[in-house]
């Protein structure tokens, strides 16, 4: 069984991130997704020393310094940065990841995948299309309210989001 923790727009917020990565090996994730905005560099360093599994980062309209954020990706055998968008498959359950809702939308629309993740609205969501799920985990940062984050089951196919 493979739990995936899904994060998004984390925008510089070290006390958040550090909690959800805490949540996240206590719920026994194997592999971490972070949709995009976590701002700073360094909140990617955070995460390749706070978590061990696979990551898979994307980036958002907010991750300006793509240069540093692939020198410490770079540093961490574990983190891959994968631009704008991403098509994964782990433990057999078809992946794809991006920053912005509409096109994660179309994605998921596609029914190619079982699991579309998003951010950049700061808004959870969580939707049946087609035979996946479309998942928005809400924000770590916790501007618009409760921080949270999603959980995601590849064994079931159940996603649960969680609060910090």
């Amino acid at each position: 069984m493979t739990r995936i923790a899904i994060l998004s727009d984390s925008h510089d917020q070290i006390a958040h991130l550090t909690r959800a990565l805490e949540a996240a090996n206590t719920a026994g994730a194997s592999a971490l997704l972070h949709c995009g905005d976590l701002c700073a560099p360094f909140m990617l360093n955070l995460i390749g020393e706070r978590f061990q599994g696979a990551v898979h980062v994307v980036f958002g309209n907010n991750d300006g310094d793509g240069r540093l954020l692939q020198t410490i990706a770079s540093k961490h055998p574990h983190v891959t940065l994968h631009g704008v968008y991403a098509e994964l498959t782990i433990e057999g359950c078809q992946i794809a990841m991006i920053h912005y809702p509409e096109p994660a939308r179309r994605i998921a629309q596609s029914g190619q995948f079982d699991l579309v993740c998003y951010g950049h609205d700061h808004t959870r969501w969580l939707e049946q299309v087609g035979k996946g799920w479309l998942l928005n985990p809400g924000e770590v940062l916790g501007m618009k309210g409760q921080a949270t984050w999603a959980l995601y089951d590849t064994q079931t196919g159940e996603v649960a989001i969680q609060t910090l």
